[in-house]
């Protein structure tokens, strides 16, 4: 479990950190602060990353706990809708190719096919 709140935690400030390094990378030791502050998430003695996550990442998860419920059957239907969309489309594109080739190599098919005559294949010698 504590784990589970150290990465939930990182993940945040990952998140958030990808955006205030273009704001606020100029002050003076903001490297220095954000590596001291990823220790003290990770401390087992400062235990940072728990008591963030217990005061305000619980909490609002909590809150919101039926939008996230909703948005994830939305995510859900919408990913089989768009992998059947896909599925078909890539049928469609599949089954085109192949008619399409089988077009092309039939006329050349055919050519060869045509080549052989009664003559030719009575000149081969049959085997015993």
């Amino acid at each position: 479990v504590r784990w589970m709140m150290y990465w939930i935690v990182f993940a945040l400030f990952m998140a958030t950190e990808t955006f205030t390094d273009l704001l606020v990378s100029w002050l003076p030791f903001y490297y220095e602060i954000k590596m001291a502050f990823v220790i003290w998430l990770l401390s087992p003695y400062t235990r940072g990353a728990s008591l963030l996550y217990r005061k305000f990442v619980h909490p609002t998860l909590a809150r919101k706990e039926k939008e996230i419920d909703t948005y994830i059957v939305q995510a859900r239907e919408r990913s089989y809708e768009t992998m059947v969309r896909f599925g078909k489309r890539g049928l469609n594109l599949a089954a085109t190719a192949a008619v399409q080739a089988a077009a092309k190599s039939q006329g050349a098919l055919a050519g060869r096919l045509r080549s052989f005559s009664m003559q030719d294949l009575r000149s081969i010698p049959d085997e015993p």
